[in-house]
């Protein structure tokens, strides 16, 4: 029971619902628009869900044995840096998650095109696999991109562009541009994320030649970046609101609310380790306001 419980804590809980809120959004789209399936949004959720635990394990395994990990480091405790998980161990549970991942995609690619749409099936299958390598690639391996300072612009791309606009073709078969919008929002937010983390390990980062864009800024540019992106994301979605005409999309003002709160205290923050609470805070907040656009879409 001990030994699952530390295998849980390694698969960072508190990041999945992040995670799908792109999904979510999407979803909620094509449901607006008479699109949904809901074997393709369990699928797509559990596929989802399979990809972040699994960029979770290799980030713990590629900080750790890089040494990125260490006492110096203010963030929770992680799995290999606590010796009680080994090496070996977290690269057999990254290997069964990659197996488990590409059962998902196959299965939630199948059932959302069947055996006909044969081209656009590959187009999935090789996008789903992009995936996986780039969970990975975060931080294993000499070139790992988290450590050249492209995990910001990755983790827009895919928590944003590809989990929204990819949820909304695997409904659809169609492709909506005006979608970029809310997809560039979550995009933004889950780069607030990132931004967040990179911010409490500017020192401990630095010290294992960790280059990331809040290293690179600094942590006075790096807060200004930081309340950009949370802006931005506000902004967009909110253009996209208007242009949709759905009035029920101001019920979005409620969950705008955390988000000012959030940018008001990370304003304020000087020391290092109370950036570790916002990003809780913002993940949170951008789950809840996938939750009420997805509401908001539902019942128009």
């Amino acid at each position: 029971m001990k030994h699952l419980g530390l295998w849980i804590s390694a698969c960072r809980l508190r990041t999945l619902p992040l995670s799908i809120s792109g999904a979510i959004v999407g979803s909620g789209i094509a449901y607006s628009r008479g699109f949904f399936d809901s074997s393709v949004f369990v699928l797509t959720i559990v596929t989802t869900l399979s990809l972040q635990i699994l960029s979770n394990l290799a980030n713990d395994y590629g900080d750790g044995i890089k040494g990125t990990d260490n006492t110096s480091r203010i963030g929770p405790e992680r799995a290999l840096q606590s010796g009680k998980i080994s090496p070996k161990q977290m690269r057999n549970a990254i290997i069964f998650n990659v197996i488990l991942c590409l059962i998902f995609v196959v299965s939630l690619i199948y059932t959302a095109f069947g055996s006909q749409q044969f081209l656009t099936s590959l187009v999935f299958i090789t996008l789903g696999i992009l995936a996986i390598i780039a969970a990975i690639k975060y931080t294993v391996g000499a070139s790992a991109y988290g450590y050249k300072a492209l995990g910001d612009i990755m983790v827009f791309l895919f928590f944003g562009w590809l989990s929204v606009l990819g949820t909304y073709f695997l409904f659809s078969k169609q492709i909506d541009f005006l979608i970029l919008l809310p997809a560039s929002s979550i995009g933004l937010l889950s780069t607030g994320v990132l931004n967040l983390n990179n911010m409490r390990d500017i020192e401990s980062d630095r010290l294992s030649n960790k280059l990331t864009l809040a290293g690179y800024f600094g942590p006075k540019q790096a807060n200004t970046y930081q309340q950009l992106l949370v802006v931005f994301a506000m902004a967009l979605i909110g253009i996209y609101s208007v242009l949709t005409t759905n009035s029920y999309m101001s019920f979005l003002l409620i969950a705008f609310v955390p988000f000012c709160v959030h940018l008001n205290s990370v304003r304020k923050i000087n020391n290092p380790k109370d950036y570790d609470p916002q990003l809780k805070v913002l993940a949170l907040s951008t789950f809840l306001l996938a939750i009420i656009f997805s509401i908001c879409n539902i019942i128009v």
